[in-house]
């Protein structure tokens, strides 16, 4: 292995630079502005921990709105929290 090898099969691109699409002037700003792993919702416990424990206690329901995750409402429990989740990605398929 040589001084500036990077891990990973050699036909793949580097993940440490986004690619850019050489026509479009903004491509590295939309990419910026994706949502992580493209996650549009996602919840949380509403008193913090791990998301799997206490599936009895409420979620924050967040939404992404293209900068940030804004809290948008509220779920009784992990139940229809996932469910609400998912409402999104049946949806858009």
């Amino acid at each position: 292995m040589g001084k500036h090898s990077r891990p990973g099969p050699p036909n793949q691109p580097s993940r440490a630079v986004p690619s850019v699409g050489g026509g479009d002037r903004f491509a590295a700003y939309d990419k910026r502005r994706r949502a992580p792993v493209d996650v549009w919702r996602r919840h949380r416990p509403l008193h913090g921990g791990g998301s799997h424990l206490r599936p009895g206690e409420p979620r924050v329901l967040e939404e992404w709105n293209g900068f940030s995750y804004e809290p948008v409402g509220t779920a009784r429990n992990l139940a229809q929290a996932q469910q609400w989740v998912n409402e999104r990605n049946e949806g858009s398929a």
